[in-house]
């Protein structure tokens, strides 16, 4: 079990309880959902690209990531439908708190000139989406391989159902939101 969801149920939970005066447990704010996902334009005229992109996003969660593909034929961007444009990963359970974790205490801390994620993420529903420029930041990534850095987003789907309680809940958790 990760520390994270330790720290969850004996300070986060009573602490939000306690703030937003919840009548019951089921009330108070979790997370459900971390979903990862990598776009990749270039991706649709380089197979490796993707393929190294799947590679790259299934090390950093811990689960296998799945290829997205177009929608539309887009003849401006030389894409027809079908073709791959990037690749995705949603994480639940314990797989998710380990992610988390990690992105919490290791991977935010490695960006260079960090001042904290910015606030403005949050969609009027208490969900949260981060963006990062390289995804080398993670410590599984050997920087020797990458022939490209490729930034990637990270959504943080909760229970709240305002962004004061999402943003009080992550900020509980340690998320490093800017001043």
């Amino acid at each position: 079990m990760s520390s994270l969801i330790k720290i969850y149920k004996d300070k986060v939970a009573p602490e939000l309880s306690k703030e937003f005066n919840y009548t019951s447990v089921m009330q108070i704010p979790s997370i459900k959902c971390v979903s990862l996902n990598m776009g990749l334009g270039e991706g649709s005229q380089n197979n490796k690209i993707i393929q190294d992109s799947v590679r790259d996003l299934s090390l950093i969660a811990g689960q296998r990531a799945v290829v997205t593909r177009a929608k539309k034929s887009i003849a401006a961007f030389k894409l027809r439908e079908g073709m791959p444009v990037g690749c995705r990963v949603s994480l639940r359970g314990d797989r998710m708190w380990a992610f988390l974790e990690k992105l919490l205490t290791i991977a935010l801390p490695r960006v260079r000139d960090f001042r904290g994620v910015p606030d403005r993420g949050f969609d009027g529903r208490g969900n949260y989406t981060l963006g990062i420029k390289e995804h080398t930041i993670f410590p599984e990534i050997e920087i020797d391989r990458i022939e490209k850095a490729v930034g990637m987003n990270i959504s943080v789907i909760t229970t709240a159902q305002t962004d004061k309680e999402g943003k009080m809940l992550l900020k509980l958790l340690g998320m490093p939101f800017k001043k």
